[in-house]
């Protein structure tokens, strides 16, 4: 953990009622079969290595016999609810290949790999403990991001489904220094657009692990997507650098690539486009965002100290001076979604005249 930016763990909030009804609205709430609590009751485990036999702070877990069956229906069923219709009809056809728990971080998550056992193709879920700050990081990721997101939640368990692609810090140590110049130029817009978004919405601790690298290739060339993975620290902290992923020392390869790559005009060019890119999803998502709004400023996810700090930072940072009459993270980001609409207005109103 970077101590600079981030001196102590996040506590877990629990959804409170308004937050639940906002789920049950928007097809979030949906009854599921199996808790996170139940996970919990494994019977022995072994470490998880990666390729290079590193320690990945994973570890495959393994229930009593008489158990796993219905452990591993439940998980079936619950992968078919995210994904599927939610009938039983391709139950049979799914298999539970592994239950990996990790040790690390603030949701300390279950990772299952369910697998298609007529073509082999599988993939991901996560099963986590519900905790409002993540709700509501996953939701403006569903809402305001360029990508989508599922996920369902049962009264105090999270299912979220995997977000693919490579992760930050493997990318830097693998790939990134032979990457083409005119890759590196497309990945250095990408970061700087990602930096830009992260502020706007206060989700933080992007730290190199905590978000992935996509690569698309389009004709002749690779095109490159920054996905946020991990949701703990939405709206929390009250320093705005834990916003801001240039600030992560293990980000430092990326803004030195962007330095390279990129001049001030072209920087200052992404973050208008990425700035007037959420201005238009605010706009079009107007009452969708409102009543998520709504919840969040009816709820308690962030102490009295940060508050009161990010106001100032943000102050500075915007000179917008509506942040003094913030009084929770939910009024500090409904000013911050206020402030990119208003300037994008402003500049579109300038140009039509």
């Amino acid at each position: 953990m970077d101590e600079k930016l981030i001196s102590r763990k996040k506590p877990t909030y629990p959804i409170n009622d308004e937050l639940y009804d906002y789920l049950t609205m928007y097809n979030r709430n949906i009854k599921i079969p199996i808790f996170y609590d139940d996970l919990l009751r494994f019977s022995g485990s072994v470490t998880v290595y990666d390729k290079y036999d590193n320690d990945t702070l994973w570890i495959r877990v393994y229930y009593p016999e008489f158990e796993q069956k219905e452990i591993d229906l439940s998980l079936k069923q619950m992968y078919n609810i995210l994904h599927g219709d939610g009938t039983e009809d391709a139950l049979d056809y799914l298999m539970v290949d592994e239950i990996d728990y990790c040790t690390f971080g603030n949701s300390k998550p279950f990772r299952i790999k369910v697998r298609n056992i007529l073509n082999d193709n599988y993939a991901y879920i996560y099963v986590k403990k519900a905790d409002a700050s993540r709700v509501y990081g996953l939701e403006f990721e569903d809402i305001l991001s360029p990508n989508r997101i599922h996920f369902l939640i049962y009264k105090d368990t999270l299912v979220e489904e995997h977000v693919m692609g490579i992760p930050g810090d493997i990318f830097m140590e693998e790939n990134l220094e032979n990457l083409p110049k005119g890759e590196k130029q497309r990945l250095s817009k990408e970061f700087v657009k990602f930096n830009e978004r992260s502020t706007l919405r206060l989700l933080g601790d992007m730290r190199a692990y905590n978000y992935v690298i996509v690569p698309t290739h389009d004709f002749d060339q690779v095109q490159y997507r920054i996905r946020a993975m991990d949701f703990d620290q939405q709206s929390y902290e009250g320093k705005l650098k834990v916003y801001r992923p240039q600030f992560f020392k293990d980000n430092f390869p990326f803004v030195e690539m962007v330095q390279e790559s990129l001049g001030e005009h072209s920087i200052e060019q992404y973050k208008k486009e990425e700035r007037s890119a959420l201005a238009k999803r605010l706009r079009s998502s107007h009452n969708r965002i409102n009543n998520l709004l709504k919840c969040m400023k009816n709820d308690h996810i962030s102490t009295p100290e940060n508050i009161e700090k990010l106001k100032l930072d943000l102050i500075e940072y915007t000179h917008d001076k509506n942040f003094k009459k913030c009084k929770n993270m939910g009024e500090i980001i409904q000013v911050v979604f206020e402030f990119v609409v208003r300037n994008f207005e402003s500049v579109n109103a300038y140009i039509i005249k």
